[in-house]
């Protein structure tokens, strides 16, 4: 249907409730899909929209109780408008008021989404650029969502009766969510809306300022959608990543869903001169044909006993064996479990006449404790694998961890949280120590970090113990945030789910996973059956921080198309003659 045209009239509604909306004769309701992005044009103010509902009315009871034949297309056409009609539910999320009338549709396109002082400049024929100097007419065009007659405001009332409902239009989206060669923000385009093909950006800037989440039940594609998030950062040079790749699906080869062998490229394989592989199964990187990954290995004497803590339920850990953990650090310091597993019955009696612990307690957690000896990647002491890898994010590198076969939830979790509390760590003083320098050179570079099954790490129990809580909860205040990846929003704590910024969230099922993904946002029960009618692959309710506002979106494919607008390539596998001539290129740069 043409966007000129309207699809309906505002026939009731209230701010907290929701617009309804009567569809017009000629409109059909199965044109009308739940996520649909629609625009209100009121009296004043127009307002951009989200389907929410559709239904079928009647005038008259009668029809309902003695309905057309289904042979009586006559009849059914009489009624069709009148006597039956539909309606669909809308949901206001921003609105703006126009200060000025224009006749838009016969501008051309970079005039349209220019600001009101280029156009101004563009019609007198004295378009300047910063410096002062003549512009080219096309520079103006890519400043998106500037324009003062365009300004995006929170829905804080309603359009007035029989205001009509429109399609939105390709401007509408770019008014709205900007577009990706936008060169005054590092917008990324996550995907297009289900019924347009427009791109969706969001703002990696904003998203990066905040931890966010990708949910979604198994077999929805949050790994693709992960690895488009943590590509569109890598080329935007918003932050560094962090990676802990559970399943080894991020920074090389991956297998495809579907009929066949296929795979997709990893981040290493988009980024070789950016991306850094960590392995702590280095047989299993080797077999799978990884170029280049370091081996890591971690030391008893980095291991806390608030790492063991996470872990107390893989360990089957009690409470008195955690005390006496604490017992043990304190009298030997860091070598406490290297000294606890080489302790005999009569050494661990005698440590506890003297420092008042519990021998059979003691025990236990020596025999518990002899499990990490099975993890391939622990070492009794060794160099600081971890000074590695911060070394290579403070050069701006992105660091991928692969598990490979040691991908279950104790060898994980323990790595992933013994990292991250370290590095953690040394953010905290280098972002104070620029607090106090305000140098810019001191400035921590942002560093965002990825991990997967996450509510192992922000359950209830544990969120407000492990450093991935704490993370959560400062946001942004050392430039440290999470992109936390999980199948089970709901067993993540309430607190933490409330301070994730940008929620993008694939189907889910259950209803209490559902009431978690809205935690915390205003008006977000409106959204409970977008979400539910979500299709099963490549579709996706994109809401919060980084979004002016929610969207769903068919997820941006990745494929050979999207390789090579965002990625590099190995110097290897450039043709000849692009390789001849990048070759001729440099030694021309280097003066030879």
């Amino acid at each position: 249907m043409p966007q000129d045209v309207p699809l309906g009239s505002v026939i009731q509604g209230s701010l907290s409730e929701g617009l309804e909306v009567r569809l017009h004769a000629d409109v059909s309701v199965e044109e009308m899909r739940v996520g649909k992005f629609l625009v209100v044009r009121g009296r004043r103010s127009h307002f951009f929209c989200m389907l929410t509902d559709v239904a079928l009315g009647t005038s008259s009871q009668r029809i309902t109780i003695d309905p057309p034949h289904p042979d009586d297309d006559f009849l059914r056409d009489v009624l069709a408008g009148s006597g039956t009609f539909g309606t669909i539910e809308l949901a206001p999320m921003l609105m703006f008021v126009p200060q000025a009338e224009m006749d838009w549709e016969n501008l051309p396109l970079p005039d349209r989404l220019a600001p009101e002082p280029a156009r101004s400049a563009r019609k007198n024929g004295k378009a300047k650029d910063k410096n002062g100097n003549q512009a080219s007419s096309n520079l103006a065009s890519f400043a998106a969502n500037r324009d003062a007659n365009l300004e995006l405001l929170p829905v804080k009332t309603i359009p007035s009766h029989f205001s009509q409902v429109y399609e939105a239009s390709d401007r509408d989206f770019r008014i709205v969510f900007g577009w990706e060669d936008d060169p005054q923000r590092r917008n990324f385009a996550i995907g297009m809306p289900i019924d347009t093909d427009v791109p969706v950006c969001i703002d990696l800037d904003r998203f990066v300022e905040r931890s966010n989440g990708v949910f979604g039940k198994s077999g929805t594609g949050k790994s693709f959608l992960t690895r488009l998030l943590l590509a569109g950062t890598i080329r935007k040079q918003v932050a560094v990543n962090l990676i802990f790749d559970m399943h080894s699906e991020y920074g090389w080869e991956a297998m495809r869903e579907g009929k066949g062998i296929n795979t997709v490229k990893g981040l290493r394989q988009l980024f070789p001169g950016q991306v850094e592989i960590y392995t702590l199964d280095a047989e299993s990187t080797k077999r799978r044909g990884v170029r280049d990954a370091r081996e890591l290995y971690i030391s008893y004497d980095q291991i806390d006993v608030e790492d063991l803590m996470l872990v107390s339920a893989e360990l089957n850990l009690s409470e008195a064996s955690v005390e006496n953990a604490i017992i043990l650090q304190n009298e030997f310091g860091k070598s406490w479990i290297s000294r606890l597993l080489s302790m005999t019955n009569e050494e661990i009696q005698d440590f506890c006449e003297t420092k008042m612990g519990s021998k059979s307690s003691i025990m236990a957690l020596q025999r518990k404790l002899n499990r990490l000896d099975q993890i391939k990647y622990m070492r009794n002491a060794g160099s600081d694998y971890i000074k590695q890898i911060l070394d290579s994010l403070e050069a701006g590198k992105h660091v991928i961890i692969e598990f490979g076969s040691q991908s279950n939830m104790l060898a994980y979790m323990l790595a992933t949280n013994i990292i991250s509390r370290r590095i953690h760590g040394i953010y905290v003083r280098k972002a104070e120590r620029f607090l106090q320098t305000k140098d810019p050179n001191d400035k921590p570079r942002q560093l965002m970090i990825t991990i997967e099954e996450a509510h192992r790490f922000l359950d209830p129990a544990t969120a407000k113990q492990t450093i991935f809580g704490t993370i959560a909860r400062e946001m942004r205040k050392y430039f440290v945030t999470l992109l936390v990846v999980d199948q089970r929003p709901s067993g993540i704590d309430n607190e933490v789910m409330s301070q994730i910024g940008t929620r993008i969230t694939a189907l889910l099922n259950d209803e209490k996973d559902i009431e978690a993904i809205f935690t915390g946002v205003a008006g977000g029960q409106s959204l409970r059956s977008v979400l539910a009618k979500l299709d099963s692959k490549q579709q996706a309710l994109v809401l919060g921080h980084a979004v002016p506002m929610p969207v769903v979106v068919r997820t941006r494919p990745y494929d050979e198309k999207f390789y090579a607008e965002i990625g590099d390539t190995f110097w290897e596998e450039l043709p000849d003659e692009i390789a001849i001539a990048e070759g001729d290129k440099a030694k021309a740069d280097l003066g030879f």
